[in-house]
């Protein structure tokens, strides 16, 4: 994706042939250490040709070469760990990291106390002021002002589970008097559009994605979505009432961390992906028609908030420069 939307951004990117090595026994993994050493070379290359006063990481297996060569260069280096479960490309990182900014309290059982930031995730600004966008955002969906809408996001790849889900119990959606806005990703959307056209009812909005992402949170009541770590922090800065349906297959599990880290501050709903099939719909159901519920939801998530993790981020990397 980065490959795509980086050069539509402005900006130059260059790709490294770095995979991420699977956990379990896998013939994929035979060629990692080859794909590695390439990558740690092509590395080595661009920093020595671009010379950056400081080097940032945002993990995943596509940050490790870069910043392990830039460190060894004496380049500064600044990781900004996005979950609540630091991931192993990170905690490898750690060691040789300048600066270590987090999302999440708790961090010190992952890295040096004195190296962390807890300054949040960067996101979209337009999110902050989302709710003041309601009525362009009705405007845009086309939807009617007095009915509650959900909100159903899977990401830009889609979420198999809550997509079938949502397939399965539209009409008790629809019947229940609610309209729908729902990403779907590509995969999935042409199978979404029959779907749609069997309900007959212009009260469900089909998208393989939105770009206007303030204009979704702002006719959203209630959203469901999976737990990947910006998704977790949009949801707090638009602070909505939600029910999270961690991705079952992320690395170490931290999507469904991310999810308990929101349980355990009454700021969110969490929906085991297993059990998503028979109880998602109903649940959504539930907490569209329970306003106290959505009050209390939406009041302890919008506390978890961080509006400036952006601009603080990028004064930590300042602080780096030599």
């Amino acid at each position: 994706m980065e490959m795509e939307k980086v050069p539509k951004a402005g900006y130059r990117i260059v790709g490294l042939p770095i995979v991420g090595i699977k956990r379990a026994v896998s013939l994929d993994n035979v060629a990692f250490p080859v794909k590695l050493t390439r990558s740690l070379l092509k590395a080595r290359s661009v920093l020595r040709t671009f010379r950056p006063d400081v080097a940032v990481g945002v993990g995943g297996f596509a940050s490790g070469p870069l910043l392990m060569v830039a460190s060894l260069l004496g380049v500064p280096t600044l990781i900004q760990e996005q979950n609540s479960h630091a991931g192993l490309t990170n905690k490898l990182l750690a060691r040789r990291a300048s600066t270590i900014c987090v999302a999440y309290p708790g961090m010190e059982k992952f890295f040096l106390q004195r190296k962390i930031k807890f300054l949040g995730n960067p996101v979209r600004r337009d999110i902050i002021d989302s709710g003041s966008k309601r009525a362009e955002a009705l405007t845009r969906f086309g939807f009617e002002e007095n009915r509650k809408t959900l909100f159903v996001m899977g990401g830009s790849l889609g979420a198999l589970s809550i997509n079938e889900s949502i397939s399965a119990g539209l009409k008790q959606i629809i019947g229940a008097g609610y309209q729908v806005l729902w990403q779907t990703g590509k995969a999935y959307i042409e199978k979404a559009r029959e779907v749609v056209a069997h309900v007959d009812s212009g009260r469900v909005k089909v998208f393989d994605f939105i770009y206007e992402m303030d204009l979704a949170y702002a006719v959203a009541d209630v959203v469901v979505s999976r737990a990947g770590a910006l998704s977790v922090s949009e949801l707090c800065l638009a602070a909505k009432p939600c029910i999270l349906v961690p991705y079952p297959a992320a690395s170490e599990d931290h999507q469904t961390k991310n999810a308990q880290n929101l349980t355990r501050q009454n700021a969110a709903r969490l929906m085991p992906d297993n059990r998503a099939a028979s109880e998602l719909v109903e649940a959504a159901i539930q907490l569209l028609g329970d306003e106290p519920k959505q009050m209390e939801l939406k009041q302890n998530i919008a506390k978890l908030a961080r509006p400036n993790a952006a601009a603080e981020i990028a004064q930590e990397v300042l602080k780096l420069i030599p």
